[in-house]
């Protein structure tokens, strides 16, 4: 018996088929994210990100033919209840059959002085690992987008004088067999937009204390840094049309013949190191 499909699981494979499903799916397996035998956790913050996420997932699990097992997690950080029963509200007319575990992690990570943001997203993710494996999980599955990614790496280049970016899977090293896939990355934060305009639907903003009181918004971290990159992103493309693409495509083409140096494994490699032995 075929399972049924809801009206946004259609809108999904239909109207938003170019938008979302395809590159959804391409990024599925053009970095391999899915192999036969996964228990993939996917991990809901409330977001829209995540939200749209889940559906993608509930309808990749009708339609893909590997055998592969999915479970949705909502890890309450500490949110106020005006936002908890927000995303309860969203699960329940979503259909999304997401386990909410309760934490204190806001807390925790606002009672310090010093810190508090680095504290508490090391925290929350530290405890996505821990509860994913508990519930019989290898992966977890998070809703970072196209969008996210250029910002990472601009905001590393800018911020800490680093090249790196936001990749789209990642092994753990604090807990062995499990891997970090980010299935959205292809897809643009303004058609996640799209989507819930389309479908009038409200989410919260975002997963931190400090904004969450915060009137709803597509852009998400009010006047946090991140925004701050969001509208740098915006003037140069007035300039440079296609800067987008290329902070996107650069990680993909790094030219180590014109790096001073990189890191390897924790190990420094300076251009210097063949220089010599060059002709």
């Amino acid at each position: 018996m075929k399972e049924e499909i809801d009206i946004y699981e259609r809108s999904i494979t239909t109207t938003f088929r170019a938008t979302l499903w395809s590159k959804f799916l391409k990024a599925i397996h053009e970095y391999q994210l899915i192999k036969e035998g996964d228990v993939i956790c996917v991990c809901i913050s409330g977001g829209k990100d995540s939200m749209l996420l889940a559906k993608l997932f509930m309808c990749l699990k009708k339609f893909m033919t590997i055998n592969f097992e999915v479970k949705y997690l909502v890890m309450n950080p500490g949110y106020n209840e005006i936002n908890l029963q927000t995303i309860k509200n969203n699960l329940n007319k979503l259909n999304i059959p997401a386990e909410i575990h309760e934490t204190n992690i806001f807390e925790i990570a606002n009672s310090q002085t010093k810190s508090p943001c680095f504290l508490c997203a090391k925290m929350r993710r530290g405890a996505l690992y821990n509860l994913s494996k508990n519930m019989g999980c290898n992966k977890i599955a998070l809703g970072h987008h196209y969008d996210d990614v250029i910002e990472t790496t601009l905001m590393n280049l800018l911020s800490s004088g680093s090249f790196q970016t936001m990749l789209p899977k990642l092994k753990s090293t604090n807990f062995h067999g499990m891997e970090l896939i980010r299935p959205m990355y292809f897809i643009r934060e303004k058609d996640i937009i799209r989507f819930r305009k389309t479908h009038e639907l409200n989410f919260i903003q975002c997963a931190c204390r400090f904004t969450e009181n915060c009137a709803i918004c597509d852009n998400g971290g009010g006047g946090s840094r991140r925004q701050e990159i969001k509208e740098l992103i915006k003037s140069l493309k007035k300039s440079i049309p296609q800067v987008e693409k290329n902070l996107f495509t650069a990680p993909n083409n790094v030219t180590l013949d014109m790096i001073l140096g990189y890191k390897k494994g924790g190990k420094y490699y300076s251009y210097l190191d063949q220089y010599d032995t060059k002709e």
